[in-house]
């Protein structure tokens, strides 16, 4: 397929880029370098330098023959974006083209305008054009399960089966967000589900919990080829950031009673996921959700993990549960059901102690370039 990947140049994007061009399709990336500005502005820049796109392009080319093509802009732009569409036509979409940090939402006023903006208008912006220009692409959204919030109940798969009254019908389950960013997820949801009926547009939502790691089968350990890795309050996700910080000889920063649950991923599951999504289409007039997830873990249980992965480097590894600047349970209920993927094909890569020290190997190698002051600066939800 020809397939049309927004946000390219992010710590899914370009990983998802070099999976797919080396799985037999034609690839174009998108991206306006949003995250890398926000990161310099922040002071909160990854943990290695990481090439521009025509760099890490170039060297995926040198690397394994495989071309991608490029385009620079803004996708809020429809100049842009109609440009984008009729030069490449794609015939699918992968859309990771959002501010992606549920901290930064929250930052201040600034910061939640740029992500309602960005989130929102990239969103109604992709629709548009594949009204417009290629209305049989199917759209593959890189949604949240940050979306379901914590019900009492289990988590369903995007839907959810309604009796009252005498009466039965199927709803989108259910949402709750627990920050700006996750807000915006839901709001692109509700879009694709309201044209997906007025238009007959084929969408596949992604409900994808945290992801963690570095290396995929495509980076071979070329650092050229690596993706984003933050490790900072605002951009880095739990688990990479309890790996620099027990690197870095920072105490593992458990937020609260660190009870709080999530479903966790593998970077090269993720990659997994969107292929199979991609290559076994939604129909047309279909919102198709999964849960995209693995593994479930408290914050407790991940922090006694690495610190019992980093013992073995002789790593000396705290945890410190410090007061939660997020408003949130910080002890609930949480089963969420997520075979949709494995019945696509899903074969999961795990947490182990081998994942694990594969990370702090690599983080060790840029120890010198951690900036602790980056680590925690308790941005508040409330």
């Amino acid at each position: 397929m020809k397939i049309l990947v927004l946000g390219g140049d992010g710590y899914l994007g370009w990983p998802t880029a070099m999976n797919l061009t080396a799985h037999g399709h034609e690839v174009a990336v998108v991206d306006n370098y949003l995250r890398r500005n926000i990161c310099r502005e922040e002071d909160c820049e990854p943990l290695y330098e990481v090439p521009n796109l025509n760099s890490r392009v170039r060297q995926w080319k040198r690397q394994s023959g495989y071309k991608i093509q490029i385009f620079i802009g803004d996708l809020c732009q429809w100049d842009f974006m109609e440009t984008v569409f009729r030069s490449f036509e794609p015939e699918a979409i992968v859309h990771y083209a959002e501010q992606p940090s549920a901290p930064y939402s929250m930052l201040n006023r600034n910061a939640a305008t740029l992500t309602l903006k960005n989130n929102l208008d990239v969103t109604a912006n992709v629709i548009f054009a594949v009204r417009e220009f290629s209305p049989q692409a199917h759209i593959v959204k890189i949604g949240t399960m940050g979306e379901y919030g914590t019900p009492n109940i289990d988590i369903e798969e995007g839907w959810i089966d309604i009796e009252h009254k005498g009466r039965s019908q199927k709803f989108l389950y259910p949402r709750q967000a627990s920050s700006l960013y996750h807000t915006t997820k839901i709001m692109d949801t509700d879009l694709l589900w309201f044209y997906v009926r007025m238009w007959d547009l084929r969408v596949t939502d992604l409900m994808q919990g945290p992801v963690y790691g570095i290396h995929t089968d495509e980076t071979n350990d070329d650092p050229q080829l690596l993706p984003f890795f933050n490790y900072d309050e605002l951009f880095g996700t739990v688990l990479n950031r309890f790996i620099v910080q027990a690197v870095a000889d920072y105490p593992l920063t458990v937020f609260g009673k660190g009870g709080q649950t999530r479903g966790y991923l593998n970077i090269k599951d993720t990659l997994q996921c969107v292929r199979l999504s991609l290559e076994k289409s939604a129909d047309p007039g279909e919102l198709r959700i999964f849960n995209q997830l693995v593994e479930t873990f408290s914050v407790n249980d991940l922090a006694q993990r690495v610190k019992d992965a980093g013992s073995g480097f002789g790593l000396n590894v705290q945890i410190k549960s410090v007061e939660n600047p997020r408003k949130e349970a910080e002890d609930h209920y949480y089963n969420p059901a997520h075979t949709g993927l494995l019945e696509l094909g899903l074969e999961p890569n795990y947490l182990s102690e081998e994942v694990l020290g594969k990370m702090i190997e690599t983080v060790l190698r840029h120890k010198d370039n951690i900036n602790r002051d980056a680590i925690f600066r308790g941005v508040k939800w409330a």
